[in-house]
């Protein structure tokens, strides 16, 4: 039986999580709650957020829900907001919310265009920009953005997706620098393919069993929890001197 680390550094820490209902969000609320921060979350699915906090009533600090859209920017900084003004200022940001749609690049319209960028990277931004001030006030913190290898390895089917997380590296080595002159970090959390419900309900057929068993050095499924683990290495004092980098989760996929 494995048995995983613990980092006292994340005791009491404030965390901020898009898009943390389902899927790798919910993985990461559970278990930054699991290690005794104060965890708020963001999430336009609001019954899914329920449910998850109720399962982590237990924890030292219960997971703060906000719902929010986070494609729309003026209610994502007044939510921000609200959750420093309910845990304190922000130490770790985890900017994961996206939407891997299938789509063809001959179906796109301009509207499709900008809700893709709005989902899968704008907010990172944004998000990022409203919690520096805080994070330079408190001495230093981490922000972790989350990329994809679906871009790296040339996976057809979401073209503005792979466009928008491709963008990921660019804003981590943007900012690298200069936010390390506040003893900020930021990295990008580059997962592979995760197998999550809808991973398994939408794309998980043989093929994608064969592919798996074929491409990864690794047996098995790669699992929320795998990422998940990651982002706590990343935003306890542990990786202190580690910015500016992708921090690829895959299994080895070749």
């Amino acid at each position: 039986m494995s048995t995983f680390a613990s980092y006292p550094s994340l005791i009491d820490r404030t965390v901020l999580i898009t898009g943390g209902a389902t899927g790798i969000g919910a993985a990461f609320v559970a278990h930054f709650a699991q290690q005794g921060a104060r965890v708020a979350f963001l999430d336009i699915d609001e019954k899914s957020a329920s449910a998850l906090c109720a399962s982590l009533a237990g924890a030292r600090h219960a997971p703060l829900f906000l719902a929010c859209d986070v494609t729309d920017i003026a209610a994502l900084r007044k939510t921000i907001a609200k959750a420093g003004d309910a845990i304190g200022h922000i130490g770790v940001l985890i900017n994961n919310a996206a939407n891997d749609r299938r789509h063809r690049l001959e179906d796109t319209t301009p509207e499709d265009f900008e809700q893709s960028i709005g989902v899968n990277l704008r907010h990172q931004y944004f998000a990022t920009q409203a919690l520096v001030p805080g994070m330079r006030e408190l001495g230093g913190g981490s922000v972790i953005c989350l990329g994809s290898t679906g871009w790296m390895i040339k996976n057809a089917g979401y073209p503005m997706y792979a466009m928008a997380k491709s963008a990921v590296r660019g804003l981590v080595n943007g900012l690298a620098r200069e936010l390390g002159q506040h003893r900020i970090r930021i990295n990008a959390l580059v997962p592979g393919w995760v197998i999550t419900e809808k991973q398994r309900a939408l794309w998980l057929d043989a093929a994608g069993e064969e592919e798996i068993g074929r491409k990864q050095c690794m047996p098995g499924h790669l699992g929320a929890d795998d990422i998940a683990r990651a982002a706590l290495f990343l935003a306890a004092d542990d990786s202190r001197m580690c910015t500016g980098h992708d921090f690829i989760v895959d299994g080895g996929w070749a």
